[in-house]
């Protein structure tokens, strides 16, 4: 039982969450070493996400953020949802996100997961969790929804 010692709460199945649970992530500024992070991991090499200057002359006061370094903000790992379901997860299966306002280098994001539906199965569930980023002046800059298949506690009989 070695795993238990890395455990930071209680575990849960399909059947302990409820409707508008929320999970809040840490805040995170976007600073310039994020921005070159993306940028070496994505291997995207638009000048809007690199080259300050060419931001400027097309109107954007400083880099703009790509739409999937905005939704990696929603990563659930970086709250306590997966640490609660270590044992019962059984696989992200769906993603979705609309990107609603630019977000630009010096920006503060804060993300929240929200269940917005349980789908029962026999043996599983799907939790879908609503996923929301607003910055420092509480403008949304995106929606989306994220879906997880988990056992459940007390499967039924087959």
């Amino acid at each position: 039982m070695m795993h238990t010692r890395h455990q930071l709460c209680e575990q849960r199945y399909f059947e302990d969450f409820r409707i508008g649970e929320r999970f809040l992530l840490p805040s995170r500024t976007m600073t310039d070493a994020l921005f070159a992070a993306f940028q070496l991991a994505s291997g995207d090499n638009h000048p809007s996400h690199y080259d300050l200057e060419y931001c400027r002359a097309h109107g954007a006061p400083q880099l703009l953020a790509h739409g999937f370094q905005v939704l990696a903000q929603t990563a659930a790992g970086a709250g306590l949802f997966p640490h609660m379901v270590e044992d019962s997860m059984k696989g992200f299966i769906e993603q979705s996100s609309r990107f609603l306002k630019p977000v630009h280098v010096g920006d503060t994001l804060y993300c929240t997961l929200e269940v917005t539906e349980l789908t029962p199965g026999r043996t599983t569930g799907v939790i879908t969790l609503a996923s929301t980023v607003r910055n420092q002046n509480d403008l949304l800059v995106m929606d989306g929804q994220q879906k997880y298949l988990l056992k459940k506690r007390h499967p039924q009989p087959a």
